[in-house]
């Protein structure tokens, strides 16, 4: 291993290419070799065949896809700051669509496509409902949670991590009230409005 205060998954000659063009998934075939040992979730650096740093991500050795892509800024740190950033990111988009189109319930985190594999959080007024589908996510649950609850300080949250996708990661499922009081009803349907 080299600086890196991480462990290293070093890629398979030729396998950067996707890294480059920003893709966020690592699969198992792309995976020459681990440098320093790691748990199931936790954060590691990606380099290249020699060496050269390309991202830091969630290693996953249970699932296909090896590791997925926390950030490609090596001067990214991994910890409760970056998730809330991410949260306040995906938050401040969405606040805009939300007030324009009248709407308080919204999709708040899809996954990769706010820089948060395997992050899926569902927002209903001041209710949230949580999925954590890949190893990394778990591995950081209480960072996410409580980036969550400095965001909307009088949250309530409900896990649904209870999908079978999970166990390709080597994660049990999960399902259940997780901070605050859960709303006896958090959606109008037309005909109760």
């Amino acid at each position: 291993m080299t600086d890196s205060l991480f462990p290293r998954l070093v890629l398979a000659k030729g396998r950067e290419k996707s890294l480059l063009r920003r893709h966020p998934w690592i699969f198992s075939g792309g995976v020459a070799r681990m440098e320093g040992k790691a748990r199931s979730g936790e954060t590691i650096d990606i380099v290249d065949h020699q060496g050269k740093w390309l991202a830091r991500g969630a290693y996953s050795p249970s699932s296909q896809i090896r590791a997925r892509v926390w950030t490609f800024d090596r001067n990214e740190a991994i910890d409760s700051a970056f998730f809330e950033r991410r949260l306040q990111q995906a938050q401040t988009w969405r606040a805009w669509l939300a007030e324009r189109d009248g709407l308080d319930s919204y999709r708040l985190i899809a996954g990769e496509s706010d820089g948060l594999p395997g992050v899926t959080i569902d927002r209903f007024g001041n209710f949230f409902v949580l999925q954590l589908l890949s190893a990394g996510a778990e591995y950081q649950r209480a960072a996410i949670i409580s980036a969550l609850q400095n965001l909307f300080p009088d949250c309530a949250i409900y896990d649904r991590s209870d999908v079978a996708v999970r166990k390709k990661e080597g994660l049990e499922l999960a399902q259940g009230p997780v901070v605050g009081e859960l709303p006896r009803r958090c959606c109008r349907s037309p005909s109760t409005a």
